[in-house]
């Protein structure tokens, strides 16, 4: 089982579901955050307690939606993807989610957040060239509602994990 995404921010039940975790839950997830293709029999070792308890209380976290997915941290460098950007940008019409949506959906996108301030939408996204930059970039401005974009490279990644401990 490779990494996994625990919170699913869309909800907005974040205190919700903080709360009806204990301790147990918490260092499971954290044993999953370290090593999600770890065995069950493997975190009962390490904390202590029976395989069974791990197997239902992993089953659920996954049933209330704690823990959404495993999937594997990828060395995105060693794939080619030497150029993150980083894109504000302003959305007109209302049509802020139509928007978001649709930014979702193009392969190089990495997350898409809907902030506050001078802009409307943040975007992350990851390139193997700059010419692949340039048409993600010439498709968000060609996008009905798009009024303007505003992008900046990393230079460096100091961290990047957003594995959090609960």
């Amino acid at each position: 089982m490779p990494e996994l995404t625990i919170f699913n921010f869309e909800t907005c039940y974040i205190n919700n579901i903080l709360s009806s975790i204990d301790e147990t839950d918490q260092k499971i997830i954290s044993e999953y955050l370290k090593d999600s293709r770890i065995s069950y029999r493997e975190v009962a070792k390490r904390l202590r307690i029976a395989v069974g308890t791990v197997l239902t209380r992993t089953k659920k976290l996954e049933n209330e939606g704690i823990i959404k997915s495993y999937s594997a941290i990828l060395n995105y460098d060693k794939l080619g993807y030497d150029i993150i950007a980083i894109s504000d940008i302003t959305v007109s019409k209302g049509k802020l989610t139509e928007v978001e949506n649709a930014i979702a959906k193009l392969s190089p996108t990495c997350a898409v957040y809907d902030v506050t301030g001078e802009n409307d939408v943040i975007v992350i996204s990851k390139f193997k060239s700059r010419e692949e930059m340039s048409d993600f970039t010439k498709k968000l401005l060609s996008m009905s509602n798009v009024e303007r974009t505003n992008s900046k490279l990393v230079l460096n990644t100091v961290k990047e994990d957003f594995r959090l401990s609960p």
